[in-house]
């Protein structure tokens, strides 16, 4: 199991915010969309939508952060970050 407080601080110190044109392999050329698909791959949830909810700059994702926990490493923790995706108090949040 992954700390994921640990793990997102750690990209964030190292400056990967955003950087998603090192992601080797994308699964999709739009981050979003990259971030999405590893997300249900990660956490398959069939009967919600990945959006929660959104505001002006933020979208809020409806990923179990637990579940995300047993199963991520820290790449996949990495590319996520590199798609946008940041940790917030309870959820993931993808800035626009």
């Amino acid at each position: 199991m992954i700390n994921l407080q640990q793990a997102f601080q750690k990209v964030s110190d190292a400056g990967e915010f955003l950087q998603f044109s090192k992601i080797e392999k994308p699964l999709h050329r739009r981050r979003d969309i990259a971030a999405f698909l590893l997300l249900d791959k990660l956490v398959p949830d069939g009967d919600t939508d990945i959006v929660e909810g959104a505001s002006h700059d933020v979208v809020w994702l409806s990923i179990n952060v637990e579940k995300l926990a047993e199963v991520a490493t820290e790449a996949d923790i990495l590319y996520l970050y590199r798609c946008g995706i940041r940790l917030g108090e309870d959820t993931l949040e993808m800035f626009t």
